[in-house]
């Protein structure tokens, strides 16, 4: 999942990029308003992260002139403010949730996923597919009475599979999900990240899961043959 994270205070924006990184989302992080903007318009971003606070265009105005161009990407606001009236402006303006600074990382994840499970119609922390499942808030994944160990990124990019179970999703739609801005690995590392997951989900089960369409992407779905 692609996420921007734009904070004014350089510290706390490095702390939470390297933890969601780490996580397994592709961020992008900035420190104004404007540079903000200019992510939102040349990334499709699954989640948007503003801070009100923040110079050269503050993160309401961030939010009301994504919102009056028609995104509707999930937007989580955090501010140090936590007067009422500061959070009804901020709902008001288009906001899907908010968060008063100081807050504890796993509060933010929580809010992070409750969103992105909002977004994608997904009311559950649980993902699944035939008999492969997917926990959200545990990073665990098994297939049938397998637990399967994944590295952050094998989760990531399996993650985005099972959240559009049975759409067909180019390489370049399932990179702009899974790394950021600062990545400069080879073209071909979806194919090789694709490998990976089906050494482990795949290979050692009868049914198979991940599937190539050739000419357009992957595609994860019940091999009902």
């Amino acid at each position: 999942m692609r996420i921007l994270f734009a904070e004014d205070e350089r510290d706390l924006l490095n702390v939470a990029v390297k933890r969601l990184k780490a996580e397994g989302f592709g961020v992008d992080g900035c420190s104004d308003g404007e540079e903000a903007l200019d992510y939102i318009e040349s990334t499709d971003y699954d989640l948007i992260i503003l801070d009100i606070m923040m110079p050269k265009a503050d993160g309401l105005t961030v939010l009301r002139k994504i919102r009056r161009a028609g995104n509707n990407v999930p937007v989580l606001l955090l501010t140090a403010k936590d007067a009422v009236s500061d959070r009804v402006e901020g709902l008001d303006a288009g906001a899907d949730d908010y968060l008063t600074k100081p807050y504890a990382f796993s509060e933010l994840l929580a809010r992070i996923r409750a969103l992105l499970r909002r977004q994608g119609g997904v009311k559950s922390d649980v993902l699944t597919a035939g008999d492969l499942v997917l926990e959200l808030s545990t990073k665990k994944v098994m297939r049938g009475e397998t637990e399967i160990e994944l590295s952050s990124k094998e989760f990531a990019l399996l993650e985005a599979l099972m959240r559009n179970k049975g759409q067909v999703l180019s390489r370049s739609q399932l990179e702009t999900r899974v790394w950021d801005y600062s990545f400069t690995g080879g073209s071909n590392v979806i194919d090789v990240y694709i490998r990976y997951l089906r050494k482990k989900i795949d290979d050692p089960f009868p049914k198979k899961l991940i599937h190539t369409v050739r000419g357009s992407g992957y595609v994860l779905k019940e091999d009902r043959s």
